[in-house]
């Protein structure tokens, strides 16, 4: 049986976001491993119960190490070289990276999934800048070789070529990691009062301050809107204390991490991503195939998910006041969401669809 092994930062994200694909390998008859820092034991169950075999390896998330990177270099090496995979998969930085690299020198066919720029591509800070050179050296050294890099919006991929990271030729475009449009399907709206919903790791870039901000002005003259937010705490440069986070509660409600998040879009009516940047952002997508409408940024990945006035609203990054201008505008006008959040499911169905994306991922993996 044919092997291929899927490299990550995130382990939740080989249950959540790639689980589909992970079955569609399966149903091709090939032996799926994945490598990633240990699940948790909820997830640990997932994965058993579904038969995913994991290999743990640390790779230090946002931290950068020289001894602690050497030590996940060698480990992959040795995991390479122990189960001999035809086709190697990673995705986020530092798997990409030294996944890269090793695939190189074992010479196994390597893929590239290119899911957000993260921390190092945005900001203007010396440290930033410098960390951006780093990273853009060492993606040209680890893709260099790859046999294709797939994005999942227009922004990422232009950027990587006018780096010079990696040819065009060996670009391709895919609508994110897609939706489970059966798991995540249409549900009626609350009775309650306006309802909105963030779902996010607790990091400042994912726009968190500007959702809390914006929720004290709307509170002020609508005190019964509803404002929560869902997601586990972060350990990244860019993180949100648990401290700060429930400082806002006076006009946020703190849901803390779930491993479902379909109970608390079924309690919302719109569902907002302030971020600054995404891949293209499995949240909105997910609250979109339930028939939620959208108010999201014009960041790259995020605009995707979004036509104005049809299925959402977007508004600049950062801004608060348009944020709570459009949240106001959702108050004052009921009616309308609910045809926003038909057009939302329209375009899951259109664009998203997990199985649409998964056969096009499958058919540039060559599998």
């Amino acid at each position: 049986m044919k092997k291929i092994i899927i490299v990550t930062s995130l382990s939740d994200s080989l249950i959540n976001f790639r689980g589909d694909l992970i079955q569609s390998m399966k149903d091709k008859f090939y032996k799926v491993i994945t490598v990633s820092p240990g699940p948790s034991k909820e997830y640990a169950k997932v994965f058993e119960q579904k038969k995913i075999l994991n290999i743990p390896i640390d790779f230090k998330k946002n931290r950068i190490n020289v001894f602690q990177d050497l030590f996940s270099l060698i480990r992959l090496f040795k995991i390479f070289k122990q189960e001999t995979p035809e086709t190697i998969l990673s995705y986020t930085i530092k798997p990409v990276i030294w996944s890269g690299l090793v695939a190189k020198f074992c010479k196994i066919n390597f893929y590239a999934l290119i899911t957000g720029l993260g921390y190092s591509f945005h900001g203007k800070s010396f440290k930033r800048k410098l960390l951006k050179k780093l990273v853009v050296f060492l993606y040209k050294i680890a893709l260099k070789n790859s046999k294709a890099v797939i994005f999942q919006n227009n922004d990422n991929l232009n950027l990587f070529v006018k780096e010079s990271i990696v040819p065009r030729s060996k670009t391709h475009l895919v609508n994110g990691s897609g939706v489970d449009i059966e798991k995540f399907n249409v549900v009626s709206f609350p009775k309650n009062n306006i309802h909105f919903l963030c779902i996010s790791r607790l990091l400042s870039e994912k726009g968190l301050r500007e959702y809390a901000a914006a929720a004290q002005i709307v509170k002020k003259n609508f005190p019964n809107a509803i404002f929560n937010l869902v997601g586990p705490k972060d350990t990244s440069f860019d993180s949100i204390s648990l401290d700060e986070v429930n400082s806002w509660s006076n006009y946020i409600d703190y849901k803390g991490s779930t491993m479902d998040v379909r109970p608390h879009i079924k309690e919302a009516h719109v569902y907002v991503l302030p971020s600054y940047h995404e891949g293209l952002p499995r949240s909105s997508l997910e609250a979109m195939s339930m028939g939620r409408p959208i108010l999201t940024t014009d960041a790259a990945g995020c605009k995707e998910t979004v036509i104005n006035n049809v299925n959402g609203f977007k508004v600049p990054i950062g801004s608060v006041d348009m944020l709570a201008e459009k949240m106001i505008w959702f108050i004052k006008h009921p009616e309308l969401i609910a045809p926003m959040g038909i057009a939302s499911r329209r375009i899951v169905l259109e664009k998203f669809d997990v199985n649409k994306v998964n056969k096009e991922m499958l058919k540039i993996i060559r599998l």
